[in-house]
């Protein structure tokens, strides 16, 4: 018999995920730092994703991408990350959430440039399909039908 899901925890006590970053090799640097716990997959969510995740002074959320399919909305707990998207930056504060709809071609992600740590929520959909572009970096990747994300260089040769 399969155990029964949880209905409450302490976000901050949920497992971080094992592997850091399914990132190429290369590109695993920019996130070294970033611990993030998958609060969703605590209760079996399989509609949208939650992740706690702390940055030290820094990391990176992500390389700087954006969704075809998937939308994604950040909230900011504790610290003060520098938002960057394609409009430039924006140091947030604690309150402070923004947001990225899916197919706007917007690359974004968080970077802690501040000395202490940073904590956020995120949140995105699952659904199927999804591909991300990285306007900085020689890469995309396609969403497996097995929620696994399958990179490669942008003329479509693997890593």
């Amino acid at each position: 018999m399969k155990p029964a899901k949880p209905t409450a925890i302490v976000a901050a006590e949920a497992a971080p995920r094992i592997k850091p970053s399914n990132y190429p090799p290369q590109f695993a640097g920019a996130v070294l730092g970033r611990v993030k716990r998958p609060l969703g997959d605590v209760f079996g969510l399989t509609n949208f994703g939650v992740n706690l995740t702390r940055l030290a002074p820094g990391a990176a959320t992500a390389l700087r991408h954006a969704h075809t399919r998937q939308d994604e909305f950040v909230y900011v707990l504790e610290g003060n990350p520098t938002l960057i998207t394609d409009d430039g930056e924006r140091i947030l504060a604690p309150g402070m959430c923004a947001g990225f709809k899916a197919g706007t071609g917007d690359g974004h992600h968080l970077v802690n440039r501040s000395s202490g740590e940073v904590v956020l929520l995120e949140v995105g959909d699952r659904g199927p399909g999804d591909s991300g572009i990285y306007p900085d970096d020689d890469l995309q990747a396609v969403l497996r039908p097995d929620g696994t994300w399958a990179f490669t260089h942008k003329d479509g040769t693997p890593y």
